[in-house]
């Protein structure tokens, strides 16, 4: 065998050992009998046959280096739609924050059956004034297929200069495939928002970013001082931000207990949080909204209040997100971006799992919206498509939004009315 061929079986050989033997490779597979799912050698050799048979019997002499890369890209889509492996132009612009000046579009994105998927939409973003929705599948991010593409590569083309347009093929259930184009720009994250009838407040929540905490804990503070008895507190749709963020403001209403963990390998729990009762500032009645939309922080404290039985929490299965990163560089310069920790339940129970149904947090009471799209819908939609390859053609279109009950925001209200009853009852 040749010399490259045998340095580049080295290399990606070496490199299927690294992360079988580190346990993040192929545990998403799951066993088999016939063979040993998780076992390096086995990997490593059945590798090695596949780079032989292409050196040695593809019929045009193959670019090695195509190949590794074709790997090492594998090797990241056998893991989680947020590991990712990035070239070292990648690496170089992800080390200095070549994002800077760039913006995107006001949307948090995952993968869902290897196509790019809108988890949430922020309200007055770009992305909202343009139309796209929770649950929105994007085929194609100008003329590039998302199912070709890492979760990681697909963001890098949404985000660009500002004033400057992308054009979105998107997928939506009970629509007809869409063209929607976006004007990047920046954008705010609302304040939160309440509104108080009577004695009943509903605080409306969109983002957890850095410094949010404090503005909610300031907009509590205030209805405290109106004297609220009853809250509602939505978290639907709230998907980005930080951690630390999100412990702060289930703490406003959890006084005692823990509020969050992040596990590592071997559902090892690294870090653990637990609430400081002089940070607690609400013990009105409370209940809480979730939908599909909610993930990451939205879900750190939907479980929490859930895990303290401070709440009843109302909505749908939310979708299930929140990791932890690291890069780690290559000796050629390229990289891979891996998913070390897993943000998780009081109890450890991370809400991204390789099974859907495993995933997010579930409510404790359960009310579905029959216009909420669900992320199973994904292979329907693709299914369903008579074209396969974007028109330019295609009319930007902008659906007015169907208008129906709250029914979820409904049942919350049902549910402070009924604990009032039956108190005044007693």
């Amino acid at each position: 065998m040749a010399y490259r061929a045998k340095f580049v079986i080295a290399i990606v050989s070496a490199a299927i050992a690294f992360y079988a033997i580190s346990g993040v490779l192929f545990g998403w597979t799951g066993t088999s009998a016939q063979q040993p799912i998780n076992d390096p050698g086995a990997q490593i050799r059945i590798f090695e046959s596949v780079l032989q048979h292409i050196q040695n019997d593809y019929v045009d002499e193959p670019d090695l280096e195509k190949v590794r890369n074709g790997a090492l890209r594998g090797l990241a889509d056998g893991l989680d739609p947020y590991s990712s492996y990035l070239t070292a132009d990648q690496v170089r612009g992800f080390q200095a924050g070549a994002d800077e000046g760039k913006v995107g579009i006001g949307a948090e994105f995952s993968q869902v059956s290897s196509y790019l998927y809108v988890i949430s939409v922020l309200r007055d973003s770009p992305a909202d004034r343009a139309g796209l929705m929770s649950g929105d599948v994007i085929e194609y991010v100008d003329t590039k297929a998302t199912r070709d593409i890492s979760l990681y590569d697909a963001k890098q083309l949404i985000y660009g200069e500002p004033g400057t347009k992308v054009k979105l093929r998107v997928l939506r259930s009970r629509s007809k495939p869409l063209t929607i184009e976006v004007m990047r720009g920046a954008y705010k994250t609302p304040a939160p928002e309440a509104v108080m009838t009577g004695g009943t407040a509903h605080l409306k929540l969109y983002s957890l970013e850095k410094g949010e905490s404090a503005k909610v804990r300031k907009t509590v503070a205030g209805l405290n001082d109106k004297g609220v008895k009853k809250m509602i507190l939505d978290l639907r749709n709230v998907a980005g931000g930080e951690l630390s963020e999100a412990v702060e403001v289930a703490n406003l209403f959890v006084r005692t207990g823990k509020l969050a963990t992040v596990v590592g390998r071997e559902q090892k729990i690294e870090k653990s949080f637990a609430a400081s009762p002089d940070k607690y500032i609400y013990d009105g009645e409370l209940v809480a909204l979730i939908d599909l939309g909610t993930a990451g922080t939205g879900e750190v404290i939907a479980s929490a209040l859930i895990a303290n039985k401070r709440a009843e929490v109302v909505g749908e299965n939310t979708f299930g997100a929140g990791v932890d990163q690291a890069l780690f560089t290559l000796s050629g310069g390229d990289g891979f971006l891996l998913t070390k920790a897993k943000w998780a339940s009081p109890d450890g129970t991370p809400f991204l799992a390789a099974e859907r149904e495993n995933r997010g947090v579930k409510p404790t009471v359960e009310v579905k919206r029959p216009e909420t799209p669900e992320p199973l819908e994904v292979e329907e939609l693709i299914d369903g498509q008579e074209d396969e390859t974007p028109d330019p053609a295609i009319e930007n279109e902008k659906p007015a939004p169907k208008r129906s009950e709250d029914v979820q925001l409904k049942k919350a209200f049902e549910l402070l009315n009924g604990k009032a009853a039956k108190a005044a009852g007693n």
